[in-house]
């Protein structure tokens, strides 16, 4: 079966609708699908709810789609960097789930093996265990228990993934911070478009370096990526 398609748009074509649930990858501006977001952005999909480690900046991944208030709900850990994003949280236009970083990973890891829930000692006693099941497990020291939350598995309807490389049938390859959210967030996605800067032939790929198999993997394009750098740091004379 061919996977490979001549844009995001005819990746994404069939599977767009209002009110959806994506699954995002990317940390900071690293890894960001900016193909399949400028495509969904110019499809004009809306009420889209996202879950992602953080929605970019003003101008550049998840933020273009504040922007046209097209998103209604975000499930994130990070939202700094982006005046849009709180402005629009403190207004009380945009609804959101705050996820500490490691629950949200293992929320996507968790959707991706059909797992519904889990639990995990992180935000206990804070506003993120606020109406969650609670649970004592013989953990601590000498067999005490332990109180954890559950957190539910993400299962979303679509979602859109960023890597260095992947071959034909969609084995790939992340790079350095892009691999973070990328991998689980591919997993979680009933269809998983991916956008690649390079895409090889079946077999090129040593099998112990691929950090996402095909079989997780829909839809493949190849594009250009812009590389912006986050923070830039200078060290004066």
């Amino acid at each position: 079966m061919n996977k490979i398609y001549g844009s995001a748009a005819e990746a994404l074509d069939g599977l767009l609708h209002d009110g959806m649930f994506i699954a995002a990858g990317g940390f900071g501006l690293c890894g960001i699908p900016e193909l399949c977001l400028a495509a969904i952005k110019d499809a004009g999909t809306k009420d889209l709810t996202f879950a992602s480690n953080n929605a970019g900046v003003d101008d550049f991944g998840i933020g273009i789609l504040l922007q046209t208030r097209q998103v209604k709900k975000m499930l994130s850990s990070y939202v700094g960097e982006n005046a849009e994003f709180m402005r629009q949280y403190l207004s009380g236009e945009l609804e959101l789930e705050f996820n500490p970083q490691g629950t949200l990973a293992e929320r996507m890891r968790a959707g991706g093996h059909g797992i519904p829930g889990f639990y995990t000692k992180t935000g206990v006693g804070t506003v993120i265990a606020e109406g969650k099941d609670h649970k004592t497990f013989p953990t601590g020291p000498d067999g005490a228990d332990e109180t954890y939350i559950m957190e539910n598995g993400i299962f979303a309807d679509l979602s859109i993934v960023k890597a260095w490389k992947a071959d034909e049938t969609g084995n790939a390859i992340f790079r350095k911070t892009a691999r973070n959210f990328n991998p689980p967030a591919a997993m979680c996605g009933k269809t998983c478009v991916l956008e690649v800067e390079e895409i090889v032939p079946v077999g090129s790929l040593d099998p112990d370096a691929v950090h996402l198999p095909g079989i997780y993997v829909h839809r493949i394009i190849q594009g250009d990526h812009e590389k912006r750098i986050e923070q830039r740091t200078v060290q004066g004379g």
